[in-house]
């Protein structure tokens, strides 16, 4: 099967064997995101839902956590698979399970230790504190099983097994979307309710995804003898893992930073700029998951210096990514009133979604073409352009603009600067995959 998907399979077949399935655990994440924004905002509590709002970028971090070894594990094996390392694939699976786990337990304490200041610095106020700290109270104890997911999903389809990892996604996310309306309003926990179902849900998949990998996989391990690295292999999963963390932690960072400048224009602007996130993950999500299903043939290939094959599946993705996005920025353009209405009726939160929505999504085909590099450049190994990109997008680039364009437009100029900073950085990563020569090009 390996051998088959990896190296003789049409690349769109193969493609779409390995992207489909994590495509699909996307939508069925969107799903549970939608769902989940749609309960809370069914309070009509303007503040409760600008408070869980808050609380989004911690659940982003900690993604941005288990990505060190989820991504920068799946970097490395891919890589060793497509050299014939087999017995160094089982160490190094071990170690980045076992490492995500503790890993998980750290940051559920320093969360809890620091609970008001960190609560304070993401904006909690007042009106929206109670909201925020019931939230976060079972998110923090749920971090060891949120991080420790992020292994398992990544690291299976390493082996093709991106049905397997689909089943761990799926089933999680649909444990959430049943458990929310209980929890929410049946037990009366409101926002704490959705922190505990969103837990929940994550420590079934992490069970599951145990499961699966001990039962389907010929060259994954969860023996805890086996778990031990070399420190070259350890360097490479760092030196990927961390640009691929600091991509998610960039999304918290520009989460928080727009909900900042978004404040003084009061709350009902950062309740509509939670749901436009959330609507927005509709394209973002199907996007990183053909990415994403892609980056193992990608890793693979490389590693075993098959240039020609490469990048007949770099333009593969290209092409599929590109005109998703271009398709999906039309239809939002013209239907954000409705789609934001769908959450929230309220006359204020819809005009000022609207608006959030239509600046997140003008540019989405740009972040199709820095999604593509991004993730070519972990597979590759490349860790300085990764890392460039990784700080740019949602970072430096972000902060540069937010704070130009909304000393120049107010209001309008905050929710453009995204737009903004994903036409510098596409640019960026064009001229970062030029320099990179990936392809042996002379």
């Amino acid at each position: 099967m390996e051998q088959e998907i990896f190296k003789r399979m049409p690349v769109p077949r193969a493609y779409f064997k390995m992207a489909l399935p994590v495509v699909m655990s996307m939508l069925v994440s969107l799903v549970y995101n939608m769902v989940d924004t749609w309960f809370i905002a069914q309070t009509q509590d303007t503040a409760l839902v600008a408070g869980v709002s808050l609380c989004a970028p911690l659940f982003t971090l900690m993604v941005a956590m288990g990505d060190i070894f989820g991504l920068g594990g799946s970097s490395l094996i891919s890589r060793l698979l497509g050299q014939g390392e087999r017995q160094r694939v089982r160490h190094v699976s071990a170690f980045c399970s076992y490492c995500s786990i503790l890993w998980g337990v750290l940051v559920a304490a320093i969360m809890l230790v620091f609970r008001q200041p960190i609560l304070m610095l993401l904006g909690a106020r007042a009106d929206t504190m109670a909201s925020a700290t019931a939230y976060y109270r079972y998110l923090a104890l749920g971090a060891p099983a949120i991080i420790f997911t992020l292994v398992p999903s990544n690291i299976l389809r390493t082996e093709g097994l991106a049905t397997a990892a689909m089943v761990g996604s799926v089933t999680g996310a649909l444990v959430n979307i049943v458990l929310d309306p209980i929890f929410i309003f049946l037990l009366g926990m409101g926002a704490g309710g959705a922190a505990l179902a969103t837990v929940l849900s994550n420590v079934v998949s992490a069970v599951l995804f145990m499961i699966l990998l001990c039962k389907k996989s010929r060259n994954l391990s969860l023996h805890l003898r086996e778990c031990s690295v070399y420190g070259t292999e350890l360097r490479e999963i760092l030196l990927i893992g961390f640009p691929a963390s600091i991509t998610n932690l960039m999304q918290s960072f520009a989460m928080t930073l727009t909900n900042r400048f978004l404040l003084p224009y009061g709350t009902q602007q950062v309740a509509a700029l939670g749901i436009a996130l959330k609507v927005n993950m509709i394209v973002m999500l199907i996007m990183v998951g053909f990415a994403f299903g892609a980056q193992p043939l990608l890793g693979y290939n490389y590693g075993a210096r098959n240039r020609k094959r490469l990048r007949e599946i770099l333009r593969f993705d290209l092409l599929v990514i590109l005109g998703f996005s271009i398709v999906m920025t039309v239809a939002f353009l013209l239907a954000a009133p409705a789609v934001i209405r769908i959450f929230m009726a309220e006359t204020a939160v819809v005009e000022a979604g609207s608006v959030i929505l239509r600046c997140m999504v003008v540019t989405m085909p740009l972040m199709g073409v820095i999604l593509v590099c991004t993730t070519l450049f972990q597979a590759a190994g490349k860790a300085l352009p990764a890392f460039l990109l990784s700080v740019s997008r949602q970072g430096v680039v972000l902060l540069i603009c937010m704070v130009i364009l909304s000393g120049l437009l107010g209001y309008y100029g905050v929710v453009l600067a995204q737009a903004a900073s994903d036409a510098i950085t596409a640019v960026l990563a064009v001229v970062l995959l030029k320099r990179a020569n990936l392809f042996g090009e002379k």
